[in-house]
């Protein structure tokens, strides 16, 4: 089988979904909305990911470009798959200081064939963790 006919079959299966990691109407609370092209034949996530926050300043809304990850197969219970995403995004300096630094990103889901569970995700010096995974299809 050549190179493109493998890559090809990969991709046959692939699929987009959108959600949201947080606590969704709770006020101040993050929340990670998620936009994820998965193909399951080669175990990848990729996408884009905005976290939100209804509080003013400069982590009220952040967008995370290139999102990269794994998902796997549990093959047990009601939790089918586990999620990892990884990326990266830029950080400006307060004013009067200038200049950016590039912030990191991840985050964890456990979920099921629908993409509803729990999960949690990391940026900055924020940690939420033990949150809901909501699906937006």
């Amino acid at each position: 089988m050549s190179n493109t006919a493998a890559k090809s079959t990969a991709l046959v299966g692939a699929y987009l979904t959108k959600g949201t990691i947080g606590n969704v109407g709770m006020p101040g609370a993050p929340i990670a909305h998620f936009s994820l092209v998965v193909v399951p034949g080669a175990n990848s996530v990729s996408g884009t990911v905005e976290i939100t926050q209804a509080i003013s300043g400069p982590t009220s809304n952040i967008v995370v470009k290139n999102v990269k990850g794994q998902i796997r197969a549990t093959g047990f219970g009601k939790i089918t798959k586990v999620v990892s995403l990884e990326g990266e995004y830029f950080v400006s300096f307060p004013p009067p200081a200038i200049g950016s630094y590039l912030g990191k990103f991840s985050a964890h889901m456990a979920i099921d064939n629908d993409w509803n569970g729990q999960g949690g995700f990391t940026y900055g010096s924020s940690n939420i963790d033990d949150v809901p995974v909501k699906s937006d299809n």
